[in-house]
This record gives structure tokens, sequence and C-alpha cells, in this order.
């Protein structure tokens, strides 16, 4: 007996160091430390630390998430009861950009101490996902990040199945993203910050910290949010960083020239899918070419001025959230932007670079460009910070319909994205809905993430259909409105439709042979008038009129056996909850 207690002191006593911290800021540990701190961290501050496995990847290694409240805040029902401001903040979803995971041992070891951010784990529960893509991280090699300086080996930016997660938030493919998305909106957190590496330029700039709600979303988080992030940058300058608003990356590739934009993406990715939930998302990105030692140190000022200011204001900005919430639930959001895009406005800034040069390549036959590091520059380029609406939705007053042929998938996705509906207990045999017929189709020319999208040309319109008992019933009045939008909009950049989850509706699945069009052809035009002018003037369309498929295609359209689900969208919309009559 006395062997297990001696080891269980050790291991309350040990220091809980990482590899990159012994090795000097040099190197970064496998996932078995991880592990290994995961399970320590709760023995050397029992009440204050959870450790969670809450999935296993599919190569079969567990997803790990620690919890962190000195007070014992360490369940979401604890969090939610005494109205607690969650800052959930992860590392690896890109494993290569590894950053995130020592940085967060480091400063929670630290909190957890008392030698850091006194009496704000009192006020902020802290859950900490260390890496997110567990299998891509245990891809390691020292040749994975080559624009990238350090560690000496590092994980591979996808899944072992191939899957980059961060472009995987709303179709949610990754077994990896289904379990994240269910713990994230478990813990429904305040903040979700995800901690990234750049890739691209060289420059002197070493983070950038894009945050949103600032300038999209609710009115009562905007103007918190701007505050906040104009203070985090007075913090981080004051301690020597030269922080962005906006990812450094130019808007013609390696031409500084042509200067950058704020960008707000869509929610494929991590931070505006958690904006679009009405609550804020933080993407965090130090500098590829700055030493490791410097980007932890980066990532980890980045987190202790974010705690320090939610803990400071967080009943305000849980405020906030409460009254954007109740604006959602009373369904008074109804327009959605379903993509934002820059105006051609811009203003001069001052972007500290440095010295290049831009020439013509014997090589690629393109201009490359070559910096020197040696030559700190400041550069006067264009800033475009403008936005517009690029694409915008009006929410139905009730809501969309799903029919039980995809309700099984459909609900999945709904439950890990933590949406509310209902199944229809009955048959309602007639139901006046908008439908979505696709006047025009276009296959993406390839695949993106295994799936070839779907561009589409239409408008809803109104109609009945039938509602078999099954049905799935996603209400828009709910607090994350916006996101059943872009699940269902089938326009949006991030819609299932646009996605391909739907492309068999678009596909001709029945025919009739033209042996059979040619003599209806020739009755239709001899019987019916309007059908022979309509004939007449599509004759007049060049392109149509030398193409027979399309020729016959004008009479399939108007023949008894014509599919009438051909380019239907199977969602419906509605403006009230379907009743059975």
């Amino acid at each position: 007996m006395l062997l297990p207690v001696l080891l269980a002191l050790a291991l309350s006593q040990a220091p809980l160091t990482t590899v990159a911290e012994q090795s000097g800021w040099t190197r970064t540990g496998r996932y078995a430390e991880v592990e290994s701190l995961c399970r320590a961290f709760p023995k050397r501050y029992p009440g204050k630390v959870r450790c969670d496995t809450f999935a296993t990847t599919p190569e079969g290694r567990p997803q790990l998430v620690l919890v962190a409240s000195a007070d014992g805040t360490l369940t979401p029902a604890a969090a939610a009861k005494k109205n607690r401001p969650v800052v959930f903040f992860q590392g690896g979803i890109h494993a290569g950009e590894i950053d995130g995971k020592d940085a967060g041992f480091w400063l929670l070891r630290d909190m957890l101490e008392g030698k850091t951010l006194p009496g704000v784990l009192t006020q902020v529960t802290a859950v900490f996902l260390p890496v997110f893509n567990v299998d891509g991280h245990e891809r390691f090699g020292p040749n994975n990040r080559p624009n990238q300086v350090g560690p000496e080996e590092m994980g591979w930016r996808v899944t072992g199945q191939n899957l980059n997660l961060n472009r995987d938030y709303v179709k949610a493919d990754a077994p990896e993203m289904v379990a994240v998305l269910k713990l994230l909106h478990s813990w429904d957190p305040l903040f979700y910050v995800d901690l990234h590496v750049t890739d691209g330029a060289k420059f002197e700039h070493d983070v950038s910290v894009q945050m949103e709600p600032q300038k999209t979303g609710p009115e009562t988080l905007r103007t918190l949010g701007t505050k906040l992030r104009e203070e985090l940058f007075t913090e981080l300058e004051s301690k020597g960083h030269l922080p962005l608003a906006f990812y450094p990356s130019f808007r013609e590739n390696d031409d500084p020239a042509s200067g950058v934009s704020y960008g707000v993406s869509p929610p494929r990715f991590s931070h505006p899918y958690w904006a679009v939930n009405r609550r804020y998302g933080i993407l965090v990105e130090t500098h590829s070419w700055k030493p490791y030692a410097h980007r932890v140190a980066t990532t980890r000022h980045v987190l202790e001025g974010l705690l320090r200011l939610v803990g400071r204001d967080g009943q305000t900005l849980m405020a906030a959230r409460k009254a954007a919430d109740a604006e959602a639930e009373s369904g008074k959001v109804r327009e959605v932007v379903l993509l934002w895009e820059n105006t051609e406005k811009s203003r001069p800034i001052s972007f500290r670079g440095y010295a290049y040069e831009r020439m013509p390549s014997e090589v690629s036959g393109q201009p490359w460009i070559r910096y020197d590091d040696t030559k700190p520059q400041v550069w006067t380029i264009p800033y475009y910070e403008e936005l517009r609406p690029g694409l915008t939705a009006t929410l139905p007053t009730g809501g969309y319909l799903i029919p039980p042929a995809h309700a099984a998938w459909v609900a999945e996705k709904l439950t890990a994205h933590g949406l509310r509906f209902q199944r229809l207990g009955q048959d309602v045999p007639s139901a006046q809905v908008e439908v979505f017929r696709a006047t025009e189709t276009k296959l993406r020319p390839g695949s993106v993430e295994g799936h070839q999208g779907l561009s589409v040309k239409g408008d809803w319109k109104k109609d009945t259909q039938p509602l078999p008992k099954g049905t799935l019933y996603v209400p828009a009045a709910q607090k994350s409105a916006p996101l059943v939008a872009h699940l269902f909009e089938p326009l949006g950049p991030d819609s299932l439709l646009s996605w391909g989850f739907f492309n068999n509706h678009f596909e001709q699945k029945e025919y009739v042979e033209d042996y059979i069009l040619e003599p209806f052809a020739r009755e239709l035009l001899a019987k019916d008038p309007a059908v022979k002018a309509a004939w007449e003037e599509k004759l007049k369309d060049k392109e149509f009129a030398s193409n027979p498929r399309a020729r016959l295609r004008f009479f399939y359209e108007r023949h008894p056996a014509n599919d009438t689900r051909f380019n239907l969208y199977p969602v419906f919309r509605t403006d009230s909850a379907p009743t059975a009559r």
C-alpha cells in the first residue's frame, strides 16, 4: 500500500513542466505528454481542475480537455448556475501549429500556483483543449512546417482521415469535430479562442488577433468586443508585441504593395463559427518566422490579457450575451448575412515589414519575392477594412422542414450544433410552405474536403407539400438563429446544399426516349398555341437552337412523365410550426 501512496505524493509535487520548457523551447512533447499532464493536474490541484476524456479519435487516441476553476466551478451546469463566464481555448487544430498546447499548460499551471492572474479563476472558468487534431499531432516530423521556426519536430496539418478540421465546423464530417462541437455547445463559452501560427510572408508583426462580434454580429456585443480588443492590444504592446487585428496575408499573393484586408470568413472556420452562434470567436495567429520560444510566450500573453479582461468585465459581457439570446429566441433576428465582402475603400497604414524585392522567376515563370530580414522597413500599404454584405438571407418566421428521407443524418448534425428541432408525430397531408427549385445548377470542378460542391440559382416560392410523419422542424427563433440560416439557405457558401450533401436531387434520374418525345412534341405544338409561341421564342437563342438535347428537353419538361422533384431542394421553409389537420 505504501508504494501507491508515495507515487501519488510524488506526482502531486511534480513541477508539471512540459518538454517544451525543459528543452528551452526548442522541442514540443508527443501526445503521451498531454495524457500524462491531464491526469497530473487534478492530482496536483484537487478540486480546482478536471481532466475529461470526451471522445476517441478514429486512430484510437483519447480526446482530452482540462477544466480549471479556483472555486470548483468545473461543469457546464455549475458554470451556468453561477452565471460564470467560460473561456474555451484550444491548440493544435492544425497540429503543426502547436504553440497553444505548450502555452496553455504553462499558463494554467502558473494561474493555479498563484503566480499570475490572482483571483481570475474565481471569476472565469477556463476550458483548455490542448490538442484538437490528436491523430495529426502524432504524424510527427521535422519537415511538417518548412516556413516555421521551431519546434524541432511537430505534427501534421490534417487528421488521420486527411480532413482539415478548420474547414469542418458547419459540415461536421470529422468524428473529432462532432465531439468538439458537442463539448463546445455543452460549455457554451462566452469566448472561444483558436490558437494558430500563420503561413505566408515575412514581417516584424508577431501576432494577429481577429475577433467577432466587433464589426459584425449583435449590437449588444459589438461595442463591448471592440473595447475589449483595443484594451488587449494596449496590453500586448506594453509587453513589446506588435499585434494586428487582421490576418496578415496580402490581397495579391507575395505582393505587399497590394495591401491587406479585414475579413470575416464563412463559418466553416472556427472563430466565425462561434460568432454566428452570437458569442465571441477569436483567432490567434502567432507569426511563423518568430522563434518558438517567442511564439509560445506571445500566445500566453494573449490568453493572459483575455482572461484578465473577461474576469474583470465578465458580468457585463454575460448580460450582453443574455440580451442577444433573448433577441434571437423571440424571433427578432430575421436578416442574416451569409457572406461578407470588402468594399474598394481603403486607407493607408504603416506596416512593419522588411526590405524585399520582387522579380521574374525563370523557374515558375511568375514573380517571386525575396525578403531581407536584416533590414526592417516600414511599408505604407492600403488597408481594406470596410465590409458590406455580399449575400443576405431572410429567415422564415417559422423555420425549416426536412423530410424523413434526410431526417436521420440532418438530426445528427443539428444535435452536434446544439440546435433545437422536433419530429412530426403524424402526417400533415398538405402544408403551406416555401420551396426552392433550382433554375440553374453547377457542380464545382474539383472536390474540397472530399465534397464536390454545388452552386445553384433559384428562389423560394409558395407551394403546398405533404409533410410525412418523421419530418424535422427546425425553428428559426433560437439563440443560434444565424447558424440555422447558414445550414439551410441554399445559396449560402457553407450551406449543406453548397457542400454537396443534396447533389442527388439535382441529377436527372429518369428519362423519356427520343422516339416518344418526337411525336409528343409535334402533337403539343399543333394543339397548344402558348407552347408553340414559347418554342418559337426559344429558337431565337442560337445556342439552344443548335443543341438537340436542349430542344428535346423543352418538350420533356412539358410531358406528363416529367420528374416534378428534379431540381427541388428537399428542405422547405414555413412561416409557422406545422400542425396536422
